[in-house]
């Protein structure tokens, strides 16, 4: 039994709402796909026709939450206890997709599977570069590479969880912040919940602009420095605030937010050119959160 969970924002889910349902279809198995808006001002007629299919409802929030949020209100409405998490801009890759997270319902337990994200072979136009080099070079691993560094894969968007370790290790909060898999990745660690990934990815579709990206990029840093400030052990879940942490506790925090208002303007050239250099973007970010006020 299990409940297929969809956020989504201003995009046309009606495309992977059908690929879905006739995976679960083949699959054999109690089911329902449950597609929030959050306040979408786009693709409501095209969304709005996934109602008409069986085991499909498709429903809006008044005011746009975020992803986190809407990802709680989902699984508190889901009827079954399995739940599987994607985004809207994606696409499974095999036609077996379903059918691989139903054989691994019997192994949850106290574990959450993460099945990882592919991009296309061909890259897109410069104004969406950053987002594909980046997803290519640091989200597109096999699971064999995934499952050396379980906690640094964790994306939600491609998740296999149980409502009780879901609902307990969700963010709690209301606020709409961007970044937030980091917190739900610390949160897996600390309440011993197991991370295992396997060979079911999706294609990302759905990539931003540079600036959009690069300015949730941000948005990001800032989510990481007030959220993992306030845990233990943060800097083992997130290698940029570890970094930080580490210039911090070498007092280079002031000379590494020098370096980076001298050399932030150049650095990001760099990383929104059409092949950006992801370095520069890692520079970018530590000196980022190093100039943001503790």
């Amino acid at each position: 039994m299990l409940s297929i969970l969809i956020p989504t924002y201003n995009y046309n889910v009606y495309p992977l709402l059908t690929e879905l349902k006739k995976q679960a279809d083949l699959a054999n198995l109690p089911y329902e796909i449950l597609v929030l808006d959050d306040a979408s001002s786009l693709f409501i007629t095209e969304n709005s026709k996934i109602n008409a299919f069986e085991n499909c409802s498709y429903f809006q929030n008044e005011q746009n939450l975020g992803r986190t949020t809407t990802r709680t209100i989902l699984a508190k409405k889901a009827k079954f206890e399995t739940l599987l998490f994607l985004d809207a801009d994606v696409i499974p890759e095999t036609s077996s997709f379903v059918l691989n997270y139903k054989n691994e319902i019997s192994k949850l337990d106290n574990r959450v599977i993460f099945g990882g994200y592919k991009y296309a072979s061909t890259p897109p136009e410069h104004s969406k570069s950053l987002r594909y080099y980046y997803g290519k070079a640091r989200e597109e691993k096999d699971a064999e590479t995934r499952n050396k560094n379980p906690f640094g894969f964790v994306f939600s968007g491609n998740m296999l969880v149980s409502k009780t370790v879901f609902l307990d290790t969700n963010y709690k909060k209301t606020a709409n912040l961007y970044g937030l898999d980091i917190l739900f990745s610390h949160q897996l660690y600390s309440k011993n919940i197991e991370v295992f990934h396997i060979e079911n990815e999706i294609f990302h579709n759905g990539l931003e602009a540079n600036e959009v990206f690069f300015n949730k990029s941000l948005e990001s840093v800032q989510s990481r420095k007030q959220l993992l400030s306030e845990v233990e052990n943060g800097g083992e879940i997130n290698s940029l605030f570890r970094y930080y942490l580490i210039l911090k506790r070498l007092k280079l925090q002031f000379l590494a937010k020098f370096l980076f208002k001298w050399s932030k303007n150049h650095l990001k050239n760099k990383i929104i050119a059409e092949k950006p250099n992801l370095l520069y973007f890692d520079l970018y970010r530590l000196g980022y959160i190093c100039s943001l006020e503790d």
